[in-house]
């Protein structure tokens, strides 16, 4: 349900990396890698299984929103997730 303004105590700008500030140019990520990044974490962090829901709720928008700078990958399973990376000059 939505809330009201005021019941918060401080808004903040709803500023995101960029892909080029977010991702290395030769690397390939998960989603949760990259929500993790998004967070200032380690890829590798340990997280709640809460927690990383949440932080997915931030990482799928923002892989939508960067999808024309991004190439992706498909997994190495079934089970597995797929990558996204930066897209270089040669996959333009």
């Amino acid at each position: 349900m939505p809330r009201p303004k005021s019941d918060f105590d401080q808004l903040h700008p709803c500023d995101f990396y960029t892909a080029d500030e977010l991702l290395e140019d030769d690397q390939m990520y998960t989603v949760y890698e990259i929500a993790r990044l998004l967070q200032e974490l380690d890829p590798d962090a340990e997280l709640e299984p809460q927690t990383e829901d949440i932080l997915l709720d931030w990482a799928i928008p923002w892989v939508m929103n960067n999808a024309d700078d991004l190439v992706i990958a498909e997994p190495g399973a079934d089970d597995e997730p797929g990558y996204y990376g930066l897209k270089s000059d040669d996959d333009r």
